[in-house]
């Protein structure tokens, strides 16, 4: 059974950091990714990582705020957020695909997603 479990997320304030953990089991991914969804707001991308290469990718709206990495051992992909903003608010999530490439940004490569995790920045 494939799973992607997340850890990490809550509540910081304006300027703060979180980290968040999604760890694999079941099988290893090609490229995982990091996907948020605000209220009222279709479900966007934030940020993926090709597992051979360690290349990455990031939405402009988080490049050089947030960084995305792997630990090949744990099967694991970490989102580290910083200079966090209000408008970050939204439920993560993370998913894993077989595929590599630029489409990593959309959700369509991806098979399996983690179950979300809610993170808050308040003012």
């Amino acid at each position: 059974q494939v799973q992607l479990v997340q850890s990490g997320g809550g509540l910081v304030q304006d300027g703060g950091s979180l980290r968040l953990s999604c760890a694999a089991s079941g099988r290893t991914f090609s490229s995982m990714g990091w996907f948020r969804r605000a209220p009222g707001k279709e479900r966007e991308f934030v940020a993926a990582i090709v597992w051979s290469t360690l290349r990455t990718y990031y939405a402009d709206s988080v490049k050089g705020r947030f960084t995305i990495s792997r630990d090949n051992a744990k099967n694991t992909v970490y989102l580290q957020m910083n200079s966090l903003k209000p408008e970050d608010t939204a439920v993560y999530y993370c998913a894993g695909t077989a595929g590599s490439g630029v489409a990593l940004t959309t959700t369509g490569p991806y098979n399996y997603w983690g179950q979300g995790t809610q993170v808050t920045v308040s003012t």
